[in-house]
């Protein structure tokens, strides 16, 4: 493994855990401000849309500037969003530490891709986007559960200091063992080329597939603590645990979705797609049961973070010769269908629905977003048959040190 994939990894590590802390965190913060459980999901819904807006805001800014130097500011950004979070007196101020916080986590998942994917040759670079978003699945295997413990424990505050301090390191890491790049030239030529990239009708279906497929995982995890204490019956404490469970499940599927995605991609995505459908609906019953609810928590980690590394990888091979802004905008795809599917459980426990509605939303999702893929493969097929499906565009040459 290049020693430079390690940094990206160390500053994917930090962003997973400030990203999905928040769940086993949901109840604490609620109390604390004095909210309900659902408004306090807009801690979720605004650091996801926050990912959305800063993914290809912050990568068309940073198109000017090497890449080595737009991933060392996105981590000073995120660094001080969670201070602000960790200092907020108000219910608002801490949305808008989560805010801040999210406007650098797309665009240096979206930049780090690339850097990834530059690292090592073509037939690996699925791999080597799965090992940087594992700092993402491990941090719910260490950081989130950590983070849990020592919120419940000493205040949510101090986690959300941790984190800022896990952010400083990640950005130590990008400055010492990202190798330098230069910085792209004719700013304006590559922004137009990076605009074009979205006419490819098969970069929008893959980008469909990331908000529904990515969507259905946030819908039952969001919401995730209140099911397991209120269905299942589990102590505010076990609930740490369930996360490790998760992250473990996380971690097994984004490496296994990397590897079988630089053999057969969409078949992957249709395995895990289906997959991710089923298992949510049948959480929307195993939730009531302590064992089931055990095992189906890291299937679903499992099942959701296989898309990842074929979704992420899709987007970079029809859009290889500029594929700065759709990677990030992929990234605020998946954020995109986190907000979506935290607002539409919410909707569903507001309704009164029950604690485990959200999982329908869930499996509904995902079915949704394996129908895309479907339609994807089939204009595919039928463009290769009459001659007029678009050429692969050539990759950009390697960094030079």
């Amino acid at each position: 493994m290049p020693l430079a994939l390690l940094a990206l990894t160390i500053g994917a590590f930090s962003i997973g855990t400030t990203e999905f802390v928040i769940m086993g965190l949901l109840p604490d913060i609620a109390v604390s401000y004095g909210v309900s459980i659902p408004t306090a999901g807009l801690l979720t819904t605004g650091y996801a849309l926050g990912v959305v807006v800063g993914a290809p805001l912050l990568a068309v800014i940073g198109s000017r500037i090497s890449r080595k130097r737009m991933l060392m500011a996105l981590m000073g950004l995120f660094v001080a969003g969670n201070l602000v979070s960790a200092l907020a007196p108000t219910f608002a101020l801490m949305l808008t530490g989560r805010v801040i916080a999210s406007l650098a986590h797309g665009a240096f998942f979206g930049i780090g891709s690339i850097v990834a994917a530059r690292l090592v040759a073509p037939q690996k670079q699925a791999g080597a986007i799965a090992t940087m978003f594992t700092g993402l699945t491990v941090a719910n295997v260490v950081g989130v559960p950590l983070g849990t413990m020592i919120g419940q424990q000493t205040g949510w505050r101090i986690t959300f200091a941790l984190i800022a301090g896990l952010g400083v390191l990640g950005l130590l890491g990008v400055a010492a063992l990202i190798p330098q790049d230069e910085p792209p030239r004719r700013g304006e030529a590559r922004i137009r080329r990076e605009l074009a990239a979205f006419r490819n009708v098969q970069v929008i279906l893959s980008m469909a597939m990331t908000v529904l497929g990515f969507g259905g995982v946030f819908a039952a995890i969001t919401y995730i603590t209140p099911m397991m204490t209120e269905a299942a019956g589990y102590a505010d404490g076990s609930v740490t645990w369930l996360l490790v469970l998760l992250g473990l499940g996380m971690v097994a599927g984004n490496l296994v979705g990397g590897r079988y995605a630089d053999r057969r991609l969409m078949r992957m995505l249709f395995v895990a797609l289906g997959s991710l459908a089923v298992v949510l609906a049948l959480f929307a019953f195993t939730a009531h049961s302590k064992p089931l609810a055990a095992v189906t928590i890291p299937l679903i980690g499992a099942f959701g973070f296989a898309t990842v590394p074929p979704l992420q990888k899709r987007v970079l091979d029809q859009t290889a010769d500029a594929p700065t802004l759709a990677s990030a905008v992929n990234i605020g795809a998946f954020n995109l269908g986190n907000a979506l599917a935290a607002w539409l459980g919410g909707l569903v426990l507001t309704a009164g629905f029950g604690a485990t509605a959200p999982n329908w939303v869930g499996a509904l999702l995902a079915a949704s977003a394996l129908v895309i893929a479907v339609v994807a493969v089939t204009l595919e097929r039928r463009g290769r048959a009459r001659g007029t499906a678009p050429a692969q565009p050539r990759p950009e040459p390697a960094p030079v040190g």
